[in-house]
């Protein structure tokens, strides 16, 4: 569920929901009832346009490009269901939190929080993700992203929640590969790289990345889609602290190793890239 974004300015969410250009995965498949109970579909007027995790009984870990320049009065979360037409427990968005520090133009810092208005009713399908122990540094590993992104570039989004696995690779060979895009990749970030057809596309967005049962990043920006170009997430571990002084501790899903004192930031939905002369996304 990534975003288009022009390189020289960055469109709008509700845009990129009314040109249906917002991402999903490619090459993956569809998930089993249950599977990820803590995926979360954001919406407008009905509208999938961004995915989310469940951290506690209130709150919503996304990406802050989902957010910016949204009322939160406009946006609901629906959960505990794989299909978008039908199912699931609806929650409507009462406070909304971009990262302080988010910059669209270096989508830096892109992550956010949706705090809902009732609690959450957790059951076999719906449950909270635990965030990450300790910072994540397995390179060449695996891990699982899940989301409704376009399955096709050009294309159209699935109505089944789709999951595939993707590989995480060294930053420096990820920052080598977005280069053209000018925008900076840091230890922030998390990047992953399958073979050509396989990765995030529109409408994953905001979504988790998660390994085992620990959400180590959000879905944040890459070269739309699955062209071989790394899909880059914003690094949850970064922004641990950023989402402790917004939620009460006692209520996260979150057991910190003891050596851990590294504040960390929340990454929004992956933002695909457009190129005025030619496309690039993650």
């Amino acid at each position: 569920m990534l975003l288009f974004l022009y390189i020289c300015s960055v469109i709008t969410m509700y845009d990129a929901i009314a040109d249906s250009s917002i991402p999903k995965i490619v090459g993956g498949s569809a998930a089993k009832e249950g599977q990820f109970p803590h995926q979360a579909s954001l919406r407008i007027k009905e509208k999938h346009f961004c995915g989310g995790s469940i951290l506690n009984k209130r709150w919503i870990l996304t990406a802050a490009h989902c957010l910016a320049g949204l009322d939160a009065s406009r946006i609901t979360v629906v959960l505990g269901t794989n299909t978008l037409d039908k199912g699931g427990d609806l929650y409507r968005a009462n406070v909304t939190i971009a990262h302080e520090e988010y910059d669209p133009r270096k989508i830096k810092n892109d992550i956010g929080l949706i705090k809902v208005d009732k609690d959450i009713e957790f059951t076999d399908k719906i449950k909270p993700i635990n965030l990450p122990t300790e910072n994540y540094q397995k390179i060449d590993s695996y891990v699982i992203l899940s989301g409704w992104g376009r399955t096709s570039y050009p294309g159209n989004s699935p109505n089944e929640l789709q999951h595939i696995k993707l590989k995480v690779i060294d930053q420096k060979k990820c920052a080598t590969m977005v280069i053209i895009t000018r925008i900076p990749v840091s230890d922030t970030n998390i990047c992953t790289l399958n073979q050509y057809g396989e990765g995030a596309c529109h409408g994953d967005s905001g979504g988790p990345l998660i390994d085992g049962d620990e959400q180590v990043g959000v879905v944040s920006w890459g070269i739309p889609c699955a062209r071989n170009r790394p899909d880059v997430f914003t690094r949850v571990f970064s922004y641990l602290n950023w989402i402790k002084n917004h939620i009460k501790e006692d209520e996260i899903n979150i057991i910190a190793s003891p050596h851990y004192r590294q504040c960390v930031h929340l990454l929004r939905h992956n933002i695909f890239i457009v190129l005025r002369s030619a496309q690039i996304f993650t």
